[in-house]
């Protein structure tokens, strides 16, 4: 492994991981990983099994606590923060397996999407309540919209237990949009999706990068990476290994001795 990898120059960084370590009783998760995400960037995150993917995006995302390290999102040091205190500064994720919210809709679903909603606070309820109605109509005409675009309005009154995972996913991926993310993490979005809605899922981040969200994302599907995330960094034993352009990954002796070491 390259001591000192390869770190592509960023212009507008949203998202800043410097010297990120995590251990688990023997087990070193990530170690001294670094590594930036450009604003408007696809960025894929891939690596062998046991390259410390999900770790690092459980410390980015607030779930994890570093041993060492830090992670700034914008301008905002978040290390150590609370998942729900991370994700109001901005940096909202998905996960491989998307919590079907029992007893809701999914346009109800949806509605938990929106950060810093003055209907969470009872002070505002009383105090303010002409905000709150306005919020309310303001995040339920966002959301309609929202599965307009990604065309699955029509499933807005289903129960959101009874759509399959890959519908869920996309609901998912629609409520995090709710949010007006600085930074989206996206944690394996087509694994166990059937290849069109993969397809599906495929296009809408695409649209949503055109619009300007920037994406981080972990996926075993090498093939929907490499076709989707420019640039892509390579995790290895917890570091961060190299980082390139699909090609130039693909390409590299040392990816391919991993994968290969690592038994993906």
């Amino acid at each position: 492994m390259s001591e000192n990898p390869e770190l592509l120059p960023k212009e507008d960084v949203v998202l800043r991981v410097d010297d990120l370590q995590k251990s688990f009783g023997g087990l070193q998760a990530t170690d001294h990983a670094t590594f930036e995400v450009e604003r408007g960037t696809i960025t894929g995150l891939i690596g062998p099994n046991g390259a410390g993917k999900s770790t690092i995006f459980n410390l980015i995302s607030g779930f994890y606590e570093p041993d060492g390290g830090t992670v700034t999102v914008g301008e905002t040091d978040v290390t150590g923060m609370e998942p729900y205190q991370v994700a109001e500064r901005g940096l909202i994720r998905t996960f491989q397996t998307p919590r079907k919210l029992e007893g809701m809709t999914v346009r109800e679903a949806m509605l938990v999407g929106p950060r810093n909603q003055p209907g969470e606070s009872f002070l505002s309820l009383f105090t303010s309540p002409g905000s709150v109605g306005e919020a309310e109509s303001k995040n339920l005409a966002d959301a309609q919209r929202i599965l307009e675009e990604f065309e699955i309005d029509h499933l807005a009154t289903q129960p959101a237990t009874d759509i399959s995972g890959g519908q869920m996913k996309l609901v998912e991926l629609a409520r995090a949009m709710l949010a007006e993310p600085e930074i989206l993490l996206l944690d394996e979005p087509v694994a166990g999706v059937n290849p069109t809605l993969a397809k599906k899922l495929e296009a809408q981040i695409r649209r949503l990068n055109e619009q300007g969200t920037t994406f981080l994302l972990i996926e075993h599907d090498m093939e929907f990476v490499m076709n989707l995330a420019d640039p892509v960094i390579v995790l290895d034993q917890g570091s961060v290994l190299t980082e390139g352009t699909p090609e130039e990954v693909r390409n590299d002796e040392r990816v391919i001795e991993a994968y290969l070491g690592g038994g993906a």
